[in-house]
């Protein structure tokens, strides 16, 4: 955070409740921070850090089942919007795909509510999708049909978006360059071999990408199975 020109930085998989967090965390000099919390200890969790207080917050989907695993974060500044989203897995714990309905449902919620607010100025949605939207996004397309993550249904969802305006700014910036991930496996070498997946994205509305300078992704800063994501702005 202090050796990068971060204005804005959305996290996901915060895994804890804002107090059990060192105040150098919780609550660093120079920055605000907001935190959607999982009901659940250890589970989930999202927060977005901020050089200048947000104009307004919202932690709430309107429906329980997603507010309790605390996946979704939006703050505005102005007529900007900023989301902090991390979407559900759906391989479920016996990876059988069980939680695939429930994260289609998620989409929806969220795509309805960043519909809702684009009408008043530019959106971007940070977040882990936890899809790879094309074959060009993973590096073992064809063994991973059948699995959570790149499902046909869950790649139509983020085509849904893209038809309704939303651009991958990353994908939007560098249409055909391969070997580009955000999270690789934990074991096997699949960070060194760079055997991974792209499913880490920020997601802008039409006005918003009219704002992007440049889209990064940062494979080299450790500390996690992901790898940090972004955009500069003009």
């Amino acid at each position: 955070m202090q050796r990068q020109k971060i204005d804005v930085m959305a996290l996901q998989e915060v895994r804890a409740f804002p107090e059990q967090l060192p105040d150098k965390v919780r609550s660093p000099r120079g920055w605000h921070a907001n935190f959607a919390p999982a009901k659940r200890p250890g589970y989930s969790g999202v927060a977005i850090y901020s050089r200048v207080p947000p104009t307004r917050i919202e932690s709430s989907l309107d429906e329980p089942r997603f507010d309790d695993e605390g996946r979704f974060l939006l703050a505005q500044f102005g007529r900007l919007t900023v989301a902090s989203v991390y979407f559900p897995k759906g391989s479920g714990k016996d990876r059988d795909n069980s939680r695939v309905p429930y994260k289609m449902d998620f989409y929806r919620a969220v795509f309805d509510r960043i519909e809702q607010k684009r009408k008043t100025g530019p959106v971007f949605v940070l977040g882990d999708y936890n899809t790879a939207h094309h074959p060009i996004d993973l590096a073992r397309p064809k063994s991973n049909v059948k699995a959570s993550g790149f499902l046909a249904e869950e790649r139509d969802e983020l085509t849904r978006w893209e038809q309704a305006g939303w651009v991958d700014t990353f994908r939007d910036k560098f249409p055909d360059q391969e070997g580009h991930y955000s999270w690789w496996r934990q074991f096997g070498g699949a960070r060194k071999d760079n055997v991974g997946w792209r499913i880490d994205y920020v997601f802008a509305s039409k006005t918003a990408n009219h704002r992007v300078k440049n889209a990064f992704i940062w494979p080299k800063v450790m500390g996690s199975d992901h790898c940090p994501v972004g955009v500069d702005l003009l």
